[in-house]
This record gives C-alpha cells, structure tokens and sequence, in this order.
C-alpha cells in the first residue's frame, strides 16, 4: 500500500512551484492549472498525429510538474505545435491548451532561449512588417495570378507598439 510517507519507489518528482509561479504570470499561462489530464487535446492534434514526440497533454502534464528545463527551450517540443487551437475546441475544461504552449513559447522569447529561426522571423517582422521577404519572383508570381500588390507594412507604427521607435 502506498501513502504520502512512502513514495512507490522509481522515480520521485518535486514540483517545481517558482516555475509554475513564473507561467502563471504571462498571459494565459495560468491555465494549466484547470487540466486534469483527460487526453482530449491529444486526439485531433495535428502535430500530435505527425510526430513522434509531441502531445499536448504531456506538455500540460509538465507545466503542472513544474519541469523548466524540459519545456524551455530551443529543442522542445512546444516548438512544433502548429497553433490550429484543435486542442483547446476539445477541452472539456476550457484549459486552451494552445495559448499555455504560447505563454511557454512567451516566455521562452523573455528568456531569449527560442530557436533560431524563431529570432529570425521575429527580427524580419520588427525591420519590415513580414515574416517572409518579398522577392521579384513573389511579385512577378502575383501578378500572374491576377493578386493585387502587397501593400506596404506600417513599420512605423509596429516600431511604436513595439517600443523600438
């Protein structure tokens, strides 16, 4: 019989409550503390289905642990979720799972610890208002189709809301 003085033995986690505290803060990180691990963000999850290492429930499970180390950084997999929102349409509990992955993601870009291609999508956005840089051939491609011209990003007022004016 197990009870609170003797732990099974394997494996015994603390959890990590400063961690817990510190998502708690960002925007939307505070919901990890509603999911009580039912498992229906995982089943229509795209990146679930076409990865071997992704599962948002998992990654729920270890916000509530508290794992820090295994949840930011540059190689986890809150990286690979795709932001569809399927897993917060399938919660029962209202968690919205997505938006504790981008409060993680969040706190990741504060910690400066995001992937590499992250820092440059992001600087690309700050310069020009875009993620992508536009090409003579994406001009020429358009024009072909018969889509109107891009129109200039107000890069003014990003570097305002930014606060890199």
């Amino acid at each position: 019989m197990n009870d609170h003085k003797n732990p099974p033995s394997g494996n015994v986690y603390e959890i990590n409550f400063a961690f817990r505290e510190k998502l708690d803060a960002i925007a939307e990180g505070f919901r990890h503390n509603y999911c009580y691990q039912c498992g229906a963000c995982v089943a229509d999850c795209p990146a679930n289905n076409y990865s071997n290492t992704f599962n948002p429930r998992l990654i729920l499970l270890k916000t509530l642990l508290g794992f820090e180390n295994e949840l930011l950084g540059k190689d986890s997999d809150i990286w690979d979720c795709t932001n569809c929102y399927t897993c917060s349409e399938r919660c029962p509990q209202d968690v919205r799972p997505v938006d504790v992955i981008i409060a993680l993601k969040n706190l990741c870009g504060v910690e400066g610890i995001a992937p590499d291609m992250v820092s440059r999508i992001s600087t690309a956005v700050k310069e020009t208002g875009i993620t992508t840089k536009v090409t003579s051939l994406s001009i020429k491609r358009r024009e072909e189709y018969g889509l109107s011209p891009l129109k200039e990003s107000p890069v003014d007022e990003l570097k305002k809301l930014l606060g890199d004016d």
